[in-house]
């Protein structure tokens, strides 16, 4: 009965986490604007442009053109990237 009660809290935890990451990352996308070719490796936000992976964190080299990351709204090109993926 104790793990079932532990394993019901732990789920319930994940879900709220998850809920207000979704909320904050909804709040963000208002200012942010997704900057190609500036993360770091293993430090992108999602998928790459080019389908070779679908999570954040996978990048595999630095300032990868095809991978992104969310800056602030009008800095992209400031910091060398591009708001457009390759090829488009």
């Amino acid at each position: 009965m104790k793990a079932s009660v532990a394993l019901g809290a732990a789920l319930a935890s994940v879900l709220a986490m998850s809920v207000a990451t979704q909320t904050a990352s909804a709040a963000e996308g208002k200012d942010k604007e997704k900057c190609f070719g500036v993360a770091k490796k293993g430090a992108n936000d999602c998928a790459s442009a080019n389908g070779s992976h679908s999570c954040a964190g996978q990048a595999k080299t630095d300032n990868d053109p095809n991978e992104w990351k969310f800056v602030a709204a009008g800095t992209c090109e400031k910091m060398g990237g591009k708001t457009m993926p390759p090829g488009k």
